[in-house]
């Protein structure tokens, strides 16, 4: 019994040290990737901030969380962008039809040449209302989509995340994201 208490112990002292000594080497990493910051973010990156990131990042399933993130971000933005191209499609298409349009009554005279106009800058003015509101939506969209993945990384413990919508603090979180994949990508030995 003895002997299983002493082997225990030694397994759990050679994982508290390896822990100890990643802890450090992370650390050491994230304060050199903070120094390559502009100033007025190194300011906003203390020593706590950089230990307990450090400390966060021992758990592998922070990198994970945070490349799933960015998978979702990009289909969503490819989702957004698809979207939009489909509704400038469309678009075009009504412009192609207005123009037939617009042709057989020019040759007809159905129509005359201000009235042609009129149409033309109703249907411009119509894309051009459509195209924002669907600009809009997307940006909301996003900014939502933003919002989740701040909640997520708050939950998940990861420090310097929670809710804002501040281009400085989202910057920021950027920068600790940038960090996160960087040093997420390095091979490991897992204790």
């Amino acid at each position: 019994m003895n002997n299983y208490l002493t082997t225990e112990t030694a397994e759990e002292l050679n994982r508290r040290e390896f822990l100890q000594q990643r802890h450090y080497q992370l650390q050491s990493e994230l304060q050199q990737m903070a120094l390559e910051l502009p100033n007025v973010y190194q300011q906003r990156m203390p020593y706590e901030l950089l230990s307990s990131l450090a400390n966060c990042l021992l758990d592998n399933s922070i990198g994970q969380i945070v490349s799933g993130l960015k998978d979702l971000q990009h289909i969503t933005e490819r989702s957004l962008f698809e979207r939009r191209q489909k509704a400038v499609g469309k678009f075009r298409e009504m412009k192609v039809e207005q123009q037939k349009k617009h042709r057989s009554a020019t040759v007809d005279k159905s129509m005359t040449t201000e009235e042609i106009e009129r149409d033309e800058r109703r249907l411009d003015r119509y894309i051009d209302e459509e195209t924002n509101k669907i600009d809009m939506k997307t940006i909301n969209e996003l900014d939502q989509s933003v919002s989740d993945q701040q909640a997520t990384l708050e939950r998940a413990g990861v420090p310097g995340f929670y809710v804002t919508n501040n281009p400085t603090e989202i910057q920021l979180q950027m920068y600790i994201l940038d960090f996160i994949t960087r040093l997420s990508i390095e091979p490991t030995d897992k204790y």
